[in-house]
């Protein structure tokens, strides 16, 4: 049970924070360049969440 729970917590988590990198490109006056920052910070904490979750067993 808690790894469903985690792995729903991760999914939930996860499909947010590409929303919202993804909300940003909709604007018209808003370029690739200008949201690849985000897109950068989005998938490191992407990473670092999915390896705290599942890979990192101290």
């Amino acid at each position: 049970m808690q790894k469903f729970t985690v792995f729903l917590g991760t999914l939930l988590a996860t499909a947010f924070l590409i929303g919202l990198a993804t909300t940003l490109t909709r604007s018209t006056m808003i370029g690739f360049f200008d949201v690849l920052p985000v897109y950068i910070l989005m998938a490191i904490a992407i990473f670092m969440m999915i390896y705290e979750a599942f890979f990192d067993k101290k």
